[in-house]
């Protein structure tokens, strides 16, 4: 089988779907009985605008934001998120009129976070909300706020299309989707894997760019 057999749950929104793929599964440092699969919401324009949406609702009323840096190839999610944001049809749009920075973060050979001289003002005394496709163990987000701070700005809001954390570090987490969107989802370190300690072995190594099947 060259692809693993996924499930779409459909929302009430339009063009905003779920899918999912059962199975055994690992990260870099962590094993799962879901695959969560985001390929097509960060590449289908539609589909992006839909999570754009969601995430939005959370941020028009009352959360200022100049740029959103965008982790794991989520720029179009961004993109979407930053005119949501900007909107004049919504009175109490918050950042309405204004020009939104949407950036992607380098990363050096140690896995740091740099920006480049040209980019560091779009980050530095602005207000900045991190984008992420998932937030779990928290590790890649650690180092996006690490980041921030470090170039002079200001975290304003976490978002994510999956998140199984409320809040990373005392900054809330807004997602579309979470554990309670799936029935019996779990989460392991891989010593702690039930499926390993029956000797059942892993279906796909996962990541935010999507899977390699074993």
């Amino acid at each position: 089988m060259s692809d693993l057999q996924t499930i779409k749950y459909e929302t009430k929104r339009k063009n905003l779907y779920l899918r999912v793929a059962l199975g055994h599964f690992a990260t870099s440092n962590r094993h799962t009985n879901y695959y969560i699969d985001v390929v097509s919401q960060k590449s289908r324009l539609s589909e992006a605008k839909a999570v754009a949406e969601e995430l939005a609702s959370y941020y028009y009323a009352d959360t200022k934001v100049d740029t959103v840096l965008c982790l794991d190839d989520t720029e179009v999610i961004g993109a979407c998120l930053a005119n949501c944001l900007t909107k004049s049809d919504n009175i109490v749009n918050f950042n309405r009129h204004k020009s939104i920075y949407v950036v992607s973060p380098e990363y050096t050979n140690s896995n740091q976070i740099l920006f480049r001289d040209n980019i560091v003002p779009m980050i530095k005394d602005k207000n900045v909300m991190i984008l992420a496709v998932s937030v779990s163990s928290g590790k890649t987000v650690l180092a996006a706020i690490d980041a921030v701070r470090y170039y002079g700005g200001n975290v304003t809001g976490i978002s994510s299309i999956f998140s199984t954390a409320k809040d990373c570090i005392g900054y809330p987490v807004h997602s579309v989707f979470d554990p309670n969107d799936l029935d019996g989802y779990d989460v392991w370190r891989p010593h702690e894997c039930p499926f390993c300690k029956q000797g059942q072995k892993l279906d796909a190594l996962i990541n935010s760019h999507g899977y390699s099947k074993l």
